[in-house]
């Protein structure tokens, strides 16, 4: 963890109950020059299924593309995370260290490559070391089994503080578990999820359900938020079902049980994505923008998308000012249907703005005391239609400067 830590970090963390059929380790392969474990190894039961969602980038990892050929196979039996590494854009060497990576676990583990998932955060451009790569496996196949806020720590690079939660839901009379870690602090605004995600339960979950509900699940949380609007090359989200539990299997929606999983996983999502804004890089401000009143849904998500990556929004949010001017700038520029004279603008609940104009009396007062505060709400109306979207970000301060301009080094 962080000497650091996020303002917005939570008080208290989660203590995770363990998931029948995942065992997690972790070992230093020393992907940088750190004195930190940087490789976790995640050991599933045999049968386990296995869905993602993996970034739309045009410029993926190696490993991005790997799960990507792998996902449609349905099954897993491990994961490997290297942190300090992105592995991206590193044509063959790249490859080679994944196809190490792949050889090792499968041999170990006696199953199939493609039951193999691996994901690499960090630095772009550099070549993941082969030889450190397979140092750092070997010794997490002989490591003891971890705790999850170990796991969740070795996969971190900038981030403050270890991301986890969890939830629990009923199928029939038997309650199952969903375990979920995240990594991400900067280069977020998912295209598909956001940074690396990894969900773990001990329910008996058909993979292309699986893959149906967190698809679900991703589209209300981890693509509903943003810290700096720049889509990572290694986005990846992976869920994966042991069926190790005692619930009854679901395998569509008529399944009794699989309404209340879905409800779970959507919460597991939302508190994981939530988390990676709290840790933005060089927050100091926890921001919820509401949009109403859209031509769409799509829309409404757009345009609240654009006021969250507005460097001008964040800013004067950082600086706790109540410039509602940027709001109808962002808006404008959305490129979505909207009308400046039927815009609403509110801060913390106290409408500043209303039919293109500021309210009549309108006292600054409150809403700088709602700025002052850790969360911030914003709510914008359009008055066209019925469509609404909710996204949420954080400010932009100098330290997101500090953090990046020394990210190599």
């Amino acid at each position: 963890m962080s000497d650091n830590i996020s303002p917005l970090a939570p008080t208290q963390f989660p203590q995770l109950q363990d998931i029948s059929g995942v065992t997690c380790r972790i070992a230093r392969a020393q992907y940088k020059d750190w004195d930190r474990c940087d490789l976790t190894y995640v050991e599933l039961a045999a049968g386990t299924t296995v869905a993602g969602v993996l970034t739309q980038s045009k410029c993926p990892s190696t490993e991005v593309e790997w799960c990507r050929k792998a996902l449609p196979g349905g099954r897993a039996r491990g994961l490997i995370v290297n942190a300090g590494n992105a592995n991206a854009f590193t044509g063959a060497r790249g490859m080679e260290a994944v196809q190490r990576i792949l050889a090792l676990a499968s041999d170990h583990l006696g199953c199939a490559e493609e039951e193999i998932f691996v994901s690499s955060t960090g630095v772009i451009g550099v070549p993941l070391p082969k030889d450190r790569a397979e140092i750092g496996l070997k010794a997490a196949f002989t490591a003891e089994p971890c705790s999850w806020t170990d796991a969740a720590s070795t996969i971190m690079t900038t981030d403050t503080f270890p991301k986890m939660a969890t939830v629990s839901a009923m199928i029939g009379s038997e309650k199952v578990t969903l375990n979920g870690i995240v990594k991400g602090s900067g280069m977020i605004a998912p295209d598909m999820a956001t940074m690396l995600g990894y969900i773990f339960t001990d329910a008996t979950v058909s993979a292309a359900f699986l893959q149906k509900m967190l698809s679900a699940a991703t589209a209300s949380s981890f693509n509903n938020i943003t810290v700096d609007s720049d889509t990572s090359t290694s986005d990846t989200v992976l869920a994966f079902a042991t069926g190790q539990g005692a619930a009854p299997p679901i395998g569509s929606y008529e399944d009794p049980g699989a309404d209340a999983f879905q409800a779970a996983l959507s919460d597991l999502c939302m508190q994981l994505a939530h988390l990676v804004v709290r840790d933005g890089e060089g927050a100091s401000k926890f921001i919820e923008i509401a949009v109403s009143g859209a031509e769409s849904d799509a829309s409404a998500k757009r345009i609240a998308l654009s006021i969250a990556n507005s460097p001008l929004v964040k800013t004067a949010i950082a600086g706790e000012d109540a410039n509602w001017g940027r709001i109808v700038m962002a808006v404008g520029k959305a490129g979505e249907p909207a009308d400046r004279d039927k815009l609403t603008i509110s801060f913390g609940g106290v409408t500043v703005a209303r039919d293109g104009l500021v309210v009549p009396d309108y006292d600054e007062a409150p809403v700088a005391a709602h700025l002052q505060g850790d969360n911030i709400d914003i709510s914008v109306d359009i008055g066209l239609a019925d469509g609404r979207a909710t996204v949420w970000t954080c400010d932009l301060t100098h330290g997101y400067i500090s953090i990046n301009a020394d990210y190599r080094s």
